[in-house]
């Protein structure tokens, strides 16, 4: 049986989104509009999906765990739909309507589970701004349907009580940095340790994903590129577990201070609680 159920819940309302806490937004754009750069992370255990953009499918068969992208699209309005593969955006999974993402950002939009284990989407806005020599920047987000965590770096709490769906962040001297997660406040660890290579010039945002209770606990990692002081490229996006040939490009652009709305109803297609891997 798969995770996400026919059944249909509902939810509505439009949320505001401010800059690194948000999701974007697309209304009809003139010929000539900025673009934004859009990475998909999958933090769903246990459900491949297939997205579609406008009734597009985008990104065929996406297996939890993945990232896939970056994608570009221009400034407007887009509807998001995931479906079970080979499904229909009619009968879709998890749904946002009228999505508005303006021109010029840099996003992650991550399907994964809420704090009380319903898959939901969450964009992120992410800190493209330049790092000074020899520096390198680690984000860490809270996608997992699980209570608050401290982030640990050799030991010692580097971000403490992070809750779903925040995140933190920090520009660290470059280089390799052993981390774990552990139950905020405790000395009980839930995720790691693991070695994170954070190179010169770049974001490395690491996302911890699905479910305490079903013991389903991961970690995926993307990777931005290209934040040298002296420009070295374009900030790409593009996540180590990435998904290639994809049918939409997707180029960057900076995101600090910008202030993103998204606009219109987030449906999900019932839930379970937790979240076991499919069989």
């Amino acid at each position: 049986m798969p995770l996400l159920h026919l059944r249909r819940a509902a939810a509505a309302g439009t949320l505001a989104l401010t800059a690194f806490g948000g999701l974007s937004a697309l209304s009809t754009a003139p010929a000539m509009a900025a673009s934004s750069q859009v990475t998909v992370v999958h933090g769903i255990p246990g459900q491949p999906v297939d997205v579609y953009v406008d009734g597009k499918k985008t990104i065929p068969g996406f297996q939890p765990g993945k990232v896939a992208g970056p994608l570009t699209l221009d400034e407007g309005s887009y509807d998001i739909a995931l479906t079970e593969p080979g499904g229909s955006p009619d009968d879709a999974l998890l749904t946002v309507d009228d999505a508005k993402v303006p021109g010029g950002a840099n996003i992650s939009l991550v399907a994964h589970l809420s704090a009380d284990g319903k898959p939901t989407l969450t964009p992120f806005v992410n800190d493209t701004a330049k790092l000074d020599a020899g520096q390198a920047r680690l984000i860490v987000r809270h996608t997992a349907a699980a209570p608050a965590v401290d982030v640990r770096a050799g030991g010692d709490p580097v971000f403490e009580d992070l809750t779903n769906p925040k995140e933190a962040k920090a520009d660290l001297p470059a280089g390799t940095v052993a981390a774990d997660v552990v139950l905020a406040g405790t000395g009980t660890v839930v995720l790691g340790p693991t070695d994170l290579a954070l190179k010169e010039g770049t974001a490395t945002i690491v996302y911890a994903v699905g479910s305490a209770e079903a013991k389903t606990l991961d970690v995926v990692a993307q990777t931005v590129d290209g934040l040298h002081s002296a420009p070295g490229g374009v900030p790409s996006g593009t996540g180590g577990l990435a998904d290639r040939g994809l049918t939409l490009p997707w180029f960057a652009a900076g995101a600090t201070g910008l202030a993103l709305l998204l606009a219109g109803a987030v449906r999900l297609r019932g839930a379970r609680r937790t979240a076991p891997a499919r069989r």
